[in-house]
């Protein structure tokens, strides 16, 4: 399972946009059960954890960060995210500008047996004058075996 790094540890590896959309955050908001009335009404600011739609909804898989690492998609686990907001939460109606690369990559030893690799990436996310509004920062780990299937 060791290897080298990926080529493209600490490079960007992509931009794209993403537009804020009123339906948007009030579907999110409605499945994350906010009652925070800021993610309410015609100008709702989005639920911090929002951010994470732009992996699926607008992130193209193929050149995204998560792919750069070059994990086998059977083996990944979901560790670690972080949001840092640098201003304040962005709004329906707003366009962020998306560019994500490998932050690292480190191995550790499984306590099951076999080892795991660590991929740190982190996405930038600026508004549409270029300021950096927030970052994500997402640990995936990528076990040496595909989990085994329990029988019922």
């Amino acid at each position: 399972m060791t290897g080298a790094p990926p080529p493209h540890l600490g490079v960007r590896t992509m931009s794209y946009t993403m537009p804020i959309e009123l339906g948007k955050i009030r579907e999110f908001s409605r499945a994350v059960k906010s009652r925070n009335p800021a993610h309410k009404g015609d100008n709702p600011v989005i639920p911090p954890t929002f951010l994470v739609s732009s992996r699926t909804l607008w992130e193209p898989a193929k050149e995204s960060g998560i792919a750069k690492l070059g994990f086998d998609f059977k083996r990944i686990l979901h560790g670690e995210e972080e949001y840092v907001f640098h201003a304040p939460l962005p709004r329906a109606g707003q366009t962020l500008t998306c560019e994500a690369k490998v932050l690292e990559t480190y191995e550790k030893p499984g306590r099951r047996g076999g080892s795991m690799r660590f991929g740190v990436v982190v996405t930038e996310f600026r508004d549409e004058q270029g300021e950096l509004v927030a970052e994500c920062r997402s640990t995936l780990v990528e076990t040496e075996k595909a989990p085994k299937k329990e029988e019922a």
